[in-house]
């Protein structure tokens, strides 16, 4: 079976960035096809999984076993809403804006720095954010899915 990246970051789900990534990453991960290397579940707090759910208010390990049982990620958003809670467009806009600045000029940006140095890409002025570099480990032009 082949190995996947998931989804960009930037993929949206009724407004809301990064849940589709997310979802793609539990989906692959159960089906044995995610890449090494991905970080998947809560065990850190700062990671953006962990980030996802408490913004969303429900369990990781409920929410994994909901997107196995199938559905799109609308309907499996539409889950949370009900068994946690559901953001206001503010902080939709929030979340967002949070996310595809974290690592820039932020308590992120020492770390952000040490993945781009094992990359060999510490002159890579392209890659300013965790997102920027998500793209770019994939494959994708940093910046480029923002939208």
């Amino acid at each position: 079976m082949q190995n996947q990246t998931p989804v960009t970051d930037y993929k949206k789900t009724k407004g809301l960035i990064y849940f589709a990534r997310m979802l793609d990453k539990i989906r692959l991960y159960a089906a044995g096809r995610l890449a090494p290397g991905y970080f998947v579940g809560v065990e850190d707090p700062t990671f953006f999984d962990s980030r996802c759910t408490r913004f969303l208010g429900v369990d990781y390990d409920e929410l994994a076993k909901r997107t196995i049982e199938g559905g799109s990620d609308e309907e499996i958003l539409k889950w949370c809403f009900t068994h946690g809670r559901r953001p206001t467009e503010e902080e939709v806009e929030i979340w967002n804006a949070f996310l595809v600045k974290r690592g820039w000029r932020d308590e992120g940006s020492a770390d952000l720095a040490e993945a781009k140095k094992r990359n060999g890409w510490e002159n890579r002025d392209d890659i300013q954010t965790w997102v920027d570099l998500h793209d770019a480990e994939e494959g994708r032009t940093p910046g480029r899915s923002l939208g």
